[in-house]
């Protein structure tokens, strides 16, 4: 096929063409969101809900679809949504949501758009919480409480995370995907992990580990069998991400692992069994286990342990319960 066009000229005979644009990394920070309220307990948490007195993330958006090709192959910019206007929607939105959760948040966003223009058909959005904690004050009788005006942001902290994709539907849209997450845990137990009796071989020079300290980086991930128990606004079937952080890490204080592998697959199960409005979970962990060092000749409980090579293993599992389970 050549090449050789006139500039200009449209799109070229046999290409097949994909195409998104968007904006990227719109920070958002919402002062007294509705508070969440009507979370369901789980044993592994505390977390029941949350006052939002500062609702802070950044959020990605892309419209997909062949309505903007003209643009790219001809220069035609006469249907484009310049991403400027795109941020300035995100941001004007965070003011008119009224609702509790990013999730809610960023659909309330993608209907928005998809209302306002006619050529929006398909679009992607991504939100990653900026995660900030209200400080301890004194309460003046002695005790300590959380302030409603201080925020700590807590950079390099895990953080909740959400995608969903919104497409025209009729006079509104739907959510045809969605996936929600908690990212950037780093967690070591010092205990009760394990990584013995694999293969080895003339390549091996790993020894049996019948007890480490494990220390692991992990994301996890979770959609639900329906979107609506995700934003219906009673909150009665929504999944925190707080609980499910606290579900993980409960589970890696209780359990004693044979390997990564075994941790993330309890991880999963228990995670399913909390929430059966789930359709599947999955998990992205990286060992970032510290190299043995020395140890006390008087207690072998006293070790010291120091950074590894910087490679390091990744294991990754995604559980989906069948259809009709």
């Amino acid at each position: 096929m050549t090449m050789e066009r006139a500039r200009g000229a449209g799109p070229v005979e046999g290409l097949d063409y994909e195409i998104t644009y968007g904006k990227r990394r719109v920070p958002v920070y919402r002062v007294n969101a509705t508070p969440l309220r009507g979370i369901a307990p789980v044993p592994e948490s505390a977390f029941t809900g949350r006052d939002n007195g500062l609702l802070a993330c950044e959020v990605d958006m892309q419209v997909l679809g062949e309505d903007f090709l003209p643009a790219y192959t001809i220069g035609d910019n006469s249907l484009v949504v310049a991403t400027d206007s795109m941020k300035n929607i995100i941001l004007k939105e965070a003011l008119a949501y009224g609702g509790a959760t990013l999730e809610g948040y960023l659909a309330h966003v993608g209907r928005t758009m998809i209302d306002r223009y006619e050529q929006v058909h398909d679009l992607r959005l991504e939100v990653r919480e900026l995660p900030f904690a209200p400080v301890m004050v004194p309460a003046g009788d002695g005790r300590v409480e959380e302030s409603v005006v201080l925020f700590d942001h807590r950079g390099g902290s895990d953080q909740s995370v959400a995608s969903l994709h919104l497409r025209r539907a009729g006079d509104g849209s739907e959510v045809v995907e969605h996936e929600c997450g908690r990212v950037g845990l780093r967690l070591l137990k010092v205990t009760g992990s394990s990584f013995t009796k694999f293969v080895r071989d003339e390549h091996t020079t790993l020894p049996d580990r019948g007890d480490r300290p494990l220390y692991i980086f992990l994301d996890v991930f979770w959609r639900y069998r329906d979107s609506a128990d995700l934003l219906d606004d009673s909150h009665t079937r929504y999944v925190p991400a707080e609980q499910v952080r606290d579900i993980v890490a409960t589970v890696f204080h209780q359990f004693v692992s044979e390997s990564i592998q075994h941790l993330v697959h309890e991880m999963g199960l228990r995670v399913l069994e909390r929430f059966p409005q789930l359709a599947e979970v999955r998990f992205v962990a990286q060992n970032r286990t510290r190299d043995p060092f020395y140890a006390s000749e008087t207690d072998p409980g006293v070790k010291v342990y120091s950074d590894p090579f910087p490679a390091y293993g990744e294991i990754t599992l995604r559980l989906a319960r069948k259809e009709g389970d």
